[in-house]
């Protein structure tokens, strides 16, 4: 655990909603203000849309706590139900028992519940998170309960909150109804760069961070900023499993090295490549031995493996047309009288048809240049710190033009590998990382 290496009281980039660790970005607090007002004018029905990872279950914890004292509240999240079940669920948590399923009771028992906390001078507050999944006839009753009302007041203050997909459903034709009694909609934007950096802090220091020394760099800030989209969950994805990582490498500050490579192991899209591009060279490697083994242990048998290509298919068609080519331009016939000539001759084919079907591969190397993999590289961060990006084109001819490489993992410090002149715009790009404004070409690459 990396809380006594960092000094720090307690998990700083946790998962679970603390409304400590709520920071309050433009948007949120906007959003925050807005259903606090709407509870307290008694306007009925409102709305929280946010993207997934946007802190809304945290916000509503925060909405609860201010009317603790004031209101009697309910939140409800467990919404694939049925209407009997959600009206059992908000009597559960009121603490009224409801045993028979009967609809009708049901209604008559929190009507009863919510003039008794009406005439206690108390509101109602319910709140529905990821009221996305909702069927419409569970929506169609959260309608009805609005209609628990008196000549001056709504007894129930009733809060949808979820996912874009909630605004698409409440714009359907079938929820019109709805859709006219809602009065209120809040939504959650994400951060930017500066409000990124607040949030980092405000949760630092919520967990004890003393700031006596900078825990992240000013560049491992931006990448964080890029790399998380400006998402909270993001955020604190990214900033836990740096701060594992620079414990575990004894690092006091995280620079944009750390943050580089935790944005690899996260990116699910690079661990697909990745996965495909070591499948494609297990099965490579597969073939060379199934080829190189019959030659190797004798040339002459060679020979004898030259029928089964007829069995291959394609793999078959990309081998044969350069010996196909070479007896057109002359090759020597065969003597099978002499065994010497015969074993000659084999080695004349297959040194020719190596060389055919690998000339892509010396051209490529003869434009190729050389470097040294050091300490904690990765083939992912060797790709990004000198093509600024890393896409499928790049590290497939990495893998062409280093056939010994098998598992991209398994690099040692010290290993000379050697990479593609490739033209910094090509290939479709996985993600790309752009230097700070006012860094130098050094600064951008690799301190």
């Amino acid at each position: 655990m990396f809380l006594d290496f960092y000094k720090l009281r307690e998990e700083p980039f946790g998962v679970t909603p603390d409304p400590r660790y709520l920071y309050l970005s433009s948007t949120h607090r906007e959003a925050l203000a807005s259903l606090v007002y709407g509870v307290e004018v008694g306007r009925g029905f409102m709305t929280l849309i946010a993207r997934p990872g946007m802190g809304k279950t945290t916000l509503l914890f925060q909405l609860l706590e201010h009317f603790e004292r004031s209101a009697r509240t309910v939140f409800l999240f467990q919404t694939q139900s049925t209407p009997r079940d959600f009206l059992r669920s908000l009597l559960t948590d009121l603490g009224v028992e409801s045993d028979d399923g009967d609809v009708v009771r049901m209604h008559s028992k929190l009507n009863e519940v919510l003039l008794h906390e009406s005439r206690s001078g108390k509101r109602f507050v319910a709140v529905i998170d990821e009221a996305q999944n909702l069927e419409d006839s569970v929506l169609e009753v959260i309608r009805m309960l609005s209609n628990f009302e008196t000549s001056r007041d709504k007894l129930m203050q009733i809060i949808l909150a979820g996912q874009p997909q909630l605004a698409d459903k409440l714009g359907s034709v079938n929820l019109v109804q709805l859709r006219q009694r809602i009065s209120l909609f809040a939504h959650l934007d994400p951060f930017d760069a500066g409000e990124t950096n607040l949030y980092i802090d405000h949760r630092l220091g919520v967990a004890g961070c003393d700031f006596q020394a900078p825990l992240f760099t000013r560049q491992a800030r931006a990448m964080i900023a890029s790399g998380s989209d400006g998402i909270p969950r993001n955020i604190n994805n990214i900033c836990f499993n740096a701060l594992s990582l620079g414990c575990a490498l004894r690092q006091r500050t995280i620079d944009r090295d750390v943050i580089l490579e935790v944005l690899g192991d996260l990116d699910v899209r690079s661990q697909a490549v990745k996965s495909s591009l070591v499948a494609k060279a297990e099965i490579t490697k597969k073939h060379k031995a199934t080829l190189v083994a019959p030659i190797r242990k004798s040339p002459s048998a060679f020979l004898g493996w030259l029928p089964r290509f007829a069995l291959v298919g394609a793999f078959l068609a990309a081998m044969s047309w350069p010996l196909v080519d070479a007896v057109k331009n002359g090759a020597p016939m065969l003597n099978t009288q002499n065994p010497t000539a015969v074993e000659s001759a084999s080695l004349g084919l297959a040194t020719q048809v190596v060389s055919e079907t690998s000339k892509a591969n010396f051209d490529a190397i003869s434009t190729s240049r050389v470097v040294r993999v050091k300490p904690y590289d990765t083939l992912y961060r060797i790709c990004a710190d000198n093509f600024r990006k890393c896409s499928t084109e790049i590290m497939q001819k990495i893998f062409e033009l280093n056939p010994w490489m098998v598992n991209p993992d398994s690099l040692r410090p010290g290993q000379e590998l050697r990479l593609p002149e490739t033209p910094k715009d090509s290939g479709d790009v996985e993600w790309q990382i752009e230097p700070p404004s006012g860094a130098s070409s050094n600064e951008a690459g690799r301190p």
